[in-house]
């Protein structure tokens, strides 16, 4: 849920229109606060491929999932982002049909 909070606030900040230079603050505040909350709770990582690389050379010896585990840590954040689009696209076409 937190990748579709992610996605839905860069299409936001990057849209056409939007206000010039906010989005690398919004795109990083949205990134920080994703990881204070998501780390403690799930140990995740935002970053799908350092969850690979991690998973490959250390895994288990250092406490980390082994690589079974590993497709939720690709699949989560792509299903995120796929309905972060979706939510983006249905509440700006609504904006759009209003106008």
């Amino acid at each position: 849920m937190l990748t579709a909070v992610f996605l839905y606030v860069i299409l936001a900040v990057t849209r056409p229109g939007a206000v010039a230079g906010w989005a690398p603050l919004a795109i990083g505040a949205t990134l920080a606060l994703i990881h204070m909350i998501s780390i403690p709770l799930t140990n995740t990582s935002v970053n799908p491929a350092r969850s690979t690389g991690v998973a490959a050379f250390v895994g288990e010896s250092a406490g980390y999932m082994p690589l079974h585990q590993l497709w939720l840590f690709w699949l989560a954040p792509c299903v995120g982002a796929l309905i972060g689009a979706l939510v983006y696209r249905a509440v700006n076409s609504e904006k759009a049909e209003a106008a």
